[in-house]
This record gives C-alpha cells, sequence and structure tokens, in this order.
C-alpha cells in the first residue's frame, strides 16, 4: 500500500462519461488505503428515461445527481485529524457545466 502526503486529503477522478473514473478512483483508494467517494448511477431511477428521452428527463436526471453528490460531499465537512484520505470519481464545479449542456434555458434557471 502507498499512502498519500497528508496534503492530498481528498482526490478527484474527473473525465467524460465512460471513461474510467470510478475504476481508477476505487483503484487509487485502494492502493492509498483511501476512503473511496463514488457516484451510484444505478440509484438514479431518471437516468434510462435520460438515455431514451433526454429532453423530457434532464431535469429530474440532473437534479438527481446535484442531491446525491452535495449529500456525499457534505459528509465529508465532518471529517477529523485522523480520517483518511477520499479518492472521489466526481467533482461538484462540472455539475453546472453539465446542465447547462442538457438543460434548456426555463430548467437551467430553474436549476
Amino acid at each position: 500500500m502507498t499512502t498519500l502526503p497528508e496534503k492530498y486529503r481528498y482526490i478527484v477522478v474527473e473525465g467524460p462519461i465512460g471513461a474510467g473514473k470510478t475504476s481508477l478512483a476505487r483503484m487509487l483508494a485502494e492502493k492509498s488505503g483511501s476512503t473511496p467517494l463514488l457516484e451510484d448511477p444505478g440509484a438514479n431511477p431518471f437516468l434510462p428515461g435520460f438515455y431514451q428521452d433526454s429532453a423530457r428527463y434532464a431535469l429530474p436526471t440532473q437534479l438527481f445527481f446535484l442531491f446525491q453528490r452535495i449529500n456525499q460531499v457534505r459528509d465529508l465537512a465532518q471529517t477529523d485529524l485522523f480520517r483518511r484520505a477520499t479518492v472521489a470519481d466526481f467533482i461538484l464545479d462540472k455539475d453546472p457545466l453539465f446542465a447547462r449542456l442538457t438543460l434548456n434555458d426555463d430548467e437551467l434557471s430553474l436549476y
């Protein structure tokens, strides 16, 4: 096991859909003894609809992922000095970028 330097408490693997972010994040967490923080697309009940009719399901899909990610990251705010580093397969800063690509103007305003 390779431990990460103390200054690296939160590491993110980012890239396009299907690039292998989750696999790499899992591997990095395992090899470094870090805690993985992974998206759970299977929990999003709107995702199958999004792939069939993206215009109709873009907003609920996007909001579900946003709330899921916020809940996961919120738990990190309670970290203590002895908590292991975290390796994530998402970054919240990307969420509004993806929203701009998938939502219409009214939905983006609501988002």
